[in-house]
C-alpha cells in the first residue's frame, strides 16, 4: 500500500508529541518574523504546520505528494478560513511557484526522498524558489538513529482506539530503513479497521548533507539538533539545517 493512504485519516493524532511550534519559533527567529512572509512547506502533509504559519501572518503554500493529507489540509484551513495554497507536487518537482522568503521541510519528510540525486534535486529546485537571502530550514533523522534505534524494533503502540506493530530492516542504501506496519482503529461496535503500509526512508551523513546544500549554493548557518540550539553529538537523533540562498 501507498505511504500516507488510509494513514493520512489517523496522521494527526500520532504526531501529538511534534513540537510544531519549535518550527515557528525557528523560522521566527531564522527570518525577523512572519508577519508577511511568503513561506513555502514542503511535505506539508494535513496542514497544521502551515496554518501555524498563515496564524502568524505569513503567506502560505503547502506541497505534498499525499492528495489524501492534502483533502485533509484544505479541509482544515476552510475551517479557520485562513487562505493557505495546498499544490500536490514532490518535492524534487518542485516548480511554478514566485519566489519565497522561506522554505521548510519539517518532521524528517526529506528522508523520504532516498535517492541521493533527487535530494539533490530537491535543494536545487528549493535554492531557485526562494529570494537572495531567503532561509531553507529542515530537519532529517541521524545516521545513529536510522543505523541502531530504528533496527531495535518490531515497535507497538496501542492508545484504546489506534494500535500499530511497526517492523523495521536495514534497507539497501546506506543508512535507510524499510518499515511495514499494521494498523487497527476502532470503528463502531467495537470493531476494528486493519490496514497496511509500507514506508522508506533514507538519511547521509551530516558532511554530506552540507556538501549537497553547499553545491546548490546555499550558505550554511546553522545546524543544531534535538530541538536545542546544540550541535549534533554522536548519539543525537534529529539533526536540523539551517541555510540561507
Amino acid at each position: 500500500m501507498k505511504a500516507y493512504s488510509d494513514f493520512a485519516a489517523i496522521y494527526d493524532e500520532l504526531m501529538t508529541d511534534i513540537p510544531y511550534d519549535s518550527y515557528v519559533d525557528f523560522l521566527d527567529l531564522a527570518l525577523g518574523g512572519l508577519e508577511g512572509k511568503r513561506v513555502l512547506d514542503i511535505g506539508c502533509g494535513t496542514g497544521l504546520l502551515s496554518l501555524k504559519f498563515a496564524g502568524h501572518g505569513s503567506e502560505v503554500t503547502g506541497i505534498d505528494v499525499s492528495a489524501n493529507m492534502l483533502e485533509m489540509a484544505k479541509e482544515r484551513a476552510a475551517t479557520l478560513s485562513l487562505p493557505v495554497e495546498f499544490i500536490q507536487q514532490r518535492m524534487e518537482e518542485l516548480e511554478g511557484f514566485q519566489q519565497f522568503d522561506a522554505a521548510i521541510i519539517a518532521i524528517d519528510s526529506l528522508n523520504y526522498v532516498t535517492q541521493q540525486s533527487a535530494v539533490e534535486e530537491t535543494f536545487r529546485r528549493i535554492y531557485a524558489s526562494l529570494k537572495k537571502g531567503g532561509i531553507l530550514l529542515f530537519d532529517v533523522h541521524s545516521t545513529y538513529k536510522m543505523d541502531e534505534i530504528f533496527l531495535e524494533g518490531p515497535f507497538t503502540y496501542d492508545d484504546g482506539r489506534i494500535a500499530y506493530i511497526w517492523e523495521t530492516e536495514m534497507g539497501e542504501a546506506p543508512h535507510s530503513i524499510q518499515s511495514e506496519l499494521a494498523f487497527f482503529v476502532e470503528q463502531e461496535k467495537g470493531l476494528y479497521h486493519r490496514f497496511n503500509e509500507e514506508h522508506e526512508q533514507r538519511t547521509f551523513p551530516v558532511n554530506e548533507y552540507v556538501e549537497m546544500l553547499t553545491d546548490a549554493g546555499f550558505s550554511i548557518e546553522r545546524i543544531f539538533a534535538d530541538w536545542e540550539d546544540e550541535p549534533p553529538v554522536e548519539d543525537s537523533e534529529r539533526i536540523f539545517f539551517q541555510v540561507r540562498k
